[in-house]
């Protein structure tokens, strides 16, 4: 599980509900209409404005925020500078013969294992990036209009509970408590556009950028294995990639 993800869900969660006890009960708290109007809502929105299959997609992709990165760049690094010693001491071909679990690096392998040429390495690995980033930016758009759309439909339950609140004027008593269930589904909006679906979003562009470098290292190592062969050469070029204080030198790596 990522560590920051679940930080934020404890902190962030734990500080709000601190806040609604330290002021009286949950009870006060829960509208079962309210939140109906509100996510209901909102979904029931993104389902008009997004195929339903990328409406699924994304709510399976919010999985992966709870995750750790499947690889992080200096690892990937790594990969690369290893297949480079294994063409320079076998042959392009031994790549072949090696398992992948990462799709995009198997590609890359037996693209380099076949000898292609550069340009055609650098067309096929460039459309296939383009390609992730679109349907990664279509399941980031998802959340951010849950985002968008949550406060919205908040206001409209406000505006729903204000109107069944005038229409009952002749009983002073019930104003103060219909008043307060009036404003729950503008917190309701609140909470879901800020404490979910927009760092939901913001996880995912941040998952994506690092998917990203890494399928860079990737078609950027196997140009360099190409055309260099050198180890040392491919990790001087694919470290360009990583801000330096986060880099691991290459001679520490060999030696864990």
């Amino acid at each position: 599980m990522d560590l920051g993800t679940l930080i934020g869900i404890v902190v962030g969660n734990g500080l709000i509900l601190s806040a609604m006890l330290m002021g009286g009960t949950m009870d006060m708290f829960i509208d079962y209409a309210g939140l109906m109007i509100v996510f209901g809502g909102a979904v029931s929105a993104c389902l008009m404005a997004f195929p339903m299959k990328e409406v699924i997609a994304a709510f399976k992709a919010a999985m992966f925020c709870m995750t750790a990165d499947k690889m992080e760049p200096n690892a990937m690094v790594q990969t690369m500078c290893d297949l480079c010693t294994v063409t320079r001491k076998s042959g392009l071909v031994a790549l072949s013969k090696m398992k992948f679990e990462e799709d995009f690096l198997r590609k890359a392998a037996n693209l380099i294992a076949d000898g292609t040429k550069e340009d055609v390495i650098r067309d096929a690995l460039t459309i296939e990036i383009d390609a992730m980033k679109a349907r990664h930016a279509v399941i980031q758009d998802v959340f951010a209009k849950l985002a968008a759309y949550c406060p919205a439909f908040g206001m409209i339950g406000t505006l729903i509970g204000l109107v069944q609140m005038l229409a009952n004027l002749s009983d002073p008593a019930a104003v103060g408590p219909a008043m307060a269930v009036a404003l729950l589904t503008t917190l309701y909006g609140t909470m879901f556009a800020n404490m979910l679906f927009n760092p939901i979003a913001a996880k995912l562009q941040s998952r994506t950028m690092t998917e990203v470098m890494n399928l860079e290292i990737t078609f950027e190592g196997a140009c360099a294995i190409l055309a260099e062969g050198n180890p040392m050469t491919v990790y001087e070029k694919l470290y360009s990639f990583i801000p330096g204080r986060e880099r691991t030198p290459l001679e520490k790596k060999k030696k864990k």
